[in-house]
């Protein structure tokens, strides 16, 4: 299925039919997160010496009744056509309604987060059709140290999970627990050995990665990480960072993104809105005024910057005033790359109890707004770069990335995986045509 990339929170499928070993295959269905797409890669390998073709893993995803839905829909298919198969499903759906899920006639095994990183969990099928232990319990990261990813030229890597934090409309924390960091020696091992197997973008991913550190001796902060691991894997061409907490960014961080051009100049802000009674509602820690003053500063620190930011339409009480704020908060941020959603009731959250709720149709509505005012910004980035050089990332198919994240498609075979140096040309239906200058891979 076709997937549009996005950080932490919002609907994303994608099917991948992950090989084990020399044999048969287990087929994994990730919905989600980039962290979901970390843990599907790392249950491949967890599966890789006893795969079965019989065995399906959906690996769900709750930030939204959509994405539930989809996974509902896709469950029912896969037996339809895999009518003898074993499907075991597992993510933050699963962890927050095992029982709904046991109860759909098409699942086998419900598998909680935890579980679904163990690696006797897939030593084949189990009498027990609910295996989900209380995240809430759960103190530690599983560090896995992945063999590759795929045969991608990016791999995205796991330095936290969880959340200490309680937004009014997210469920994530009940189906991921509290945050939880990946000590930095593990994360700079894993990132060694993807290096050694050819990757050269790195994406840091988490569920809240601004938290990283407190968890752990001496408190590292997420920019002391960053700059350990482009200190000690000097072979990584480049590093990118995730969905952040605009209110959390440490100094350290600040001055990576001034002074190390390994490390991307695009990061995507966990906004959600951009009116300060909203954010109150929501139980965000930042200020419209907090988001605005952090782009502009980082702007000084590093020209060019790209920025994206996830905004949510239609959270209860919106007013048209409210939302004209979020609309506005577009322009005054410069945001690029937005990633908008209605405004989903989760049952258990505190924003599902708020009488006053925006109907459906003009949450859709203003949702819509936002994605248009999104596709302009998008549009206007992409015409700027016009006759600039960038640095493209290969990915699949001669097309690839830039550093500020532009789609680039070049005019000439490439091999994955090679930096090429790129004139970048005209905009064709939102994908930058480019000419390599030189396809001498960046060090």
């Amino acid at each position: 299925m076709a997937t549009r990339r996005r950080p932490c929170h919002h609907d994303r499928t994608h099917r991948d039919i992950l090989p084990g070993g020399n044999g048969p295959v287990t087929e994994i269905v990730t919905f989600g997160c980039r962290l979901n797409a970390f843990e599907s890669e790392a249950i491949r390998e967890l599966t890789a010496d006893r795969a079965r073709d019989d065995l399906i893993v959906v690996n769900t995803c709750a930030v939204t009744a959509e994405a539930e839905r989809q996974a509902r829909q896709t469950i029912r298919k896969l037996r339809r056509d895999h009518p003898d198969a074993e499907i075991l499903v597992t993510g933050c759906a699963a962890q927050i309604s095992p029982d709904a899920y046991a109860a759909m006639p098409e699942v086998t095994r419900v598998v909680g987060n935890r579980e679904k990183l163990k690696a006797e969990t897939y030593g084949g099928q189990s009498e027990e059709r609910i295996l989900v232990d209380d995240i809430m319990s759960v103190e530690e990261t599983a560090g896995h140290l992945i063999a590759g990813f795929g045969e991608r030229a990016r791999a995205f890597v796991q330095v936290q999970n969880g959340c200490d934090h309680r937004c009014t409309f997210c469920i994530i924390p009940y189906g991921r627990g509290n945050s939880r960091s990946v000590p930095a020696g593990v994360v700079v091992e894993q990132i060694r050995t993807l290096v050694e197997t050819g990757v050269k973008e790195v994406v840091l991913s988490g569920v809240d990665i601004t938290s990283y550190g407190a968890d752990l001796p001496g408190h590292p902060t997420l920019g002391q990480l960053t700059r350990r691991i482009l200190k000690l894997v000097p072979d990584l061409p480049r590093l990118r960072i995730s969905s952040i907490d605009c209110i959390e960014m440490d100094e350290d961080l600040m001055r990576a993104i001034a002074e190390e051009e390994r490390l991307m100049p695009h990061l995507h802000l966990s906004l959600q809105a951009g009116d300060d009674m909203i954010l109150k509602r929501m139980k965000r820690r930042h200020s419209r005024d907090d988001a605005v003053r952090l782009t502009d500063r980082l702007r000084d620190l590093r020209p060019g910057i790209v920025f994206g930011a996830d905004l949510i339409a239609g959270f209860p009480t919106e007013t048209d005033a409210m939302f004209d704020n979020t609309l506005q908060i577009v322009d005054d941020c410069g945001l690029t790359w937005l990633h908008v959603f209605p405004y989903s009731e989760r049952p258990g959250t505190p924003a599902a109890r708020i009488p006053n709720q925006v109907p459906k149709a003009e949450r859709k509505a203003r949702a819509k707004t936002l994605r248009d005012a999104g596709a302009r910004a998008a549009t206007a980035y992409l015409d700027s770069l016009q006759g600039h050089t960038a640095t493209v990332l290969i990915e699949k198919d001669n097309m690839g990335h830039s550093e500020g994240f532009a789609p680039v498609r070049l005019d000439r075979d490439m091999v994955e995986g090679t930096l090429v140096t790129t004139r970048l040309g005209p905009v064709r239906d939102g994908i930058v045509q480019g000419s390599p200058i030189t396809d001498r891979a960046a060090a």
